[in-house]
């Protein structure tokens, strides 16, 4: 029979969960030249893994509402599925150059995330999937932005041999925020993302931990955090205007074809 997990210790201040990478550092630019390539088994791994996540959390739903908190099966599996898709992400967006392993348990990997799943307000478990709108239209907004400029992090990196400071500030951020709120629409934890433009310096209870913990950014690193924004939300209208003007084309396809008779064209499709 499922149990609930044991209650965790009351926190003094809410928890967020963190995310430690090291410095930059020298990467092998062949690894880096094929890096999407490489990729190409992780993508198939995670992709079957993301099927099961949904399904837990389906499931964690439910036993959120009636426990409180996720049950025990839904809780370790999620607290394994995160930080994996996590470091995939970090090799991916090159915040990294050793190859994520094909495991749930990695303690010796560069990247590691801290999660700590415990009590959940039944309330906003219950409309969770309308509380985190906000963050999901964020963290999309950021991934497009940084997609819209990857193939320039990718030659940079490529030239250099490594990441540039800000530019990994940047990109561990938006790796950041995604963790946070893929832990927070998964119901491993109650703290709702944020902190996108970093953290103070000392804000760590714990003192300097890594790189990302706490992640301290410069003026440029927030500033190519602004970038992606703003190129996410252009690329978006972008989208959306071409979407309509090819809609809008279908339309005018659709009502000149047919046989040429006289008088008035036939209507064409109702307007939607």
């Amino acid at each position: 029979m499922w149990q609930a997990p044991p209650a965790a210790a009351p926190y003094p201040n809410e928890w967020l969960p963190s995310l430690d990478i090291p410095a930059p550092g020298a990467q092998n630019r062949l690894t880096v030249l094929f890096r999407l390539l490489l990729l190409i088994p992780q993508f198939i791994v995670l992709w079957v893994l993301s099927v099961v996540a949904f399904v837990v959390t389906v499931i964690g739903w439910f036993g959120a509402l009636v426990l409180g908190r996720l049950p025990v099966f839904a809780a370790d599996y999620l607290c394994a599925y995160v930080p994996y898709e996590t470091r995939v992400n970090a090799y991916l967006m090159m915040t990294t150059g050793s190859y994520p392993p094909f495991a749930f348990r990695v303690p010796d990997y560069p990247v590691q995330v801290g999660l700590r799943p415990g009590e959940l307000n039944r309330l906003a478990v219950l409309f969770r999937i309308v509380l985190v709108v906000p963050a999901a239209v964020v963290q999309w907004l950021l991934y497009a932005g940084w997609w819209v400029v990857g193939w320039i992090s990718w030659l940079v990196v490529l030239v250099l041999g490594r990441m540039p400071q800000p530019l990994f500030e940047a990109s561990a951020a938006v790796l950041r925020y995604r963790m946070r709120y893929t832990a927070y629409l998964v119901m491993l934890t109650s703290a709702y993302p944020k902190q996108l433009f970093g953290d103070e310096p000392g804000s760590d209870p714990e003192g300097k931990v890594s790189a990302t913990r706490p992640l301290v950014m410069s003026g440029a690193g927030r500033g190519l955090l602004v970038l992606f924004l703003v190129l996410g939300l252009a690329s978006a209208v972008t989208s959306s205007v071409t979407t309509t003007v090819n809609g809008n084309d279908d339309d005018e396809v659709k009502n000149v074809t047919g046989p040429l008779l006289p008088g008035p064209l036939p209507p064409g499709p109702p307007s939607r």
